[in-house]
């Protein structure tokens, strides 16, 4: 099963640095993807709080588990040039801290697939225990410049 690196996954997502979190793909099946976030502390995002921690907030460990599901749906799924758009969540839950040095493992499997949505179950695990969960539902837009010319 191959997994794809940086490069590969800036070639599907249009995000860029500070807010592309994900490192790699480690898998793509028909209705599950794994991504994988190595968080250090030399994150855009990391300030040092809560009494010398330098955590990744949980709604950015979300926004990491939308950007897998993007990955499965603008690689499987969608047009060349289509985007995923976070469109709702749900359900989410935050159960520890991403500190610099973890390992984010970033599970998204599909619930439901329409046409140009589709909604998916998520769970972030670092040292294969749950730090977040959600239930979240992304949708496929084309690109700004091809909607207008449409």
């Amino acid at each position: 099963m191959p997994t794809y690196d940086i490069n590969a996954i800036k070639k599907v997502l249009p995000h860029r640095f500070p807010f592309l979190l994900i490192d790699r793909i480690l898998s793509v099946e028909d209705n599950r993807c794994v991504g994988l976030k190595n968080f250090t502390a030399n994150e855009a995002f990391s300030q040092e709080y809560f009494g010398g921690l330098y955590p990744m907030q949980g709604v950015l460990q979300v926004e990491a588990m939308a950007q897998v599901a993007a990955f499965l749906l603008l690689e499987k799924f969608a047009d060349q040039g289509d985007l995923a758009l976070f469109a709702s969540i749900e359900r989410v839950r935050f159960r520890r801290p991403a500190l610099p040095g973890d390992q984010l493992i970033f599970e998204v499997t599909v619930d439901k697939l329409r046409s140009r949505a589709g909604r998916f179950s998520g769970r972030c695990l670092i040292d294969g225990e749950v730090s977040c969960q959600a239930k979240f539902t992304c949708m496929m837009a084309p690109k700004e410049n091809d909607a207008e010319k449409g």
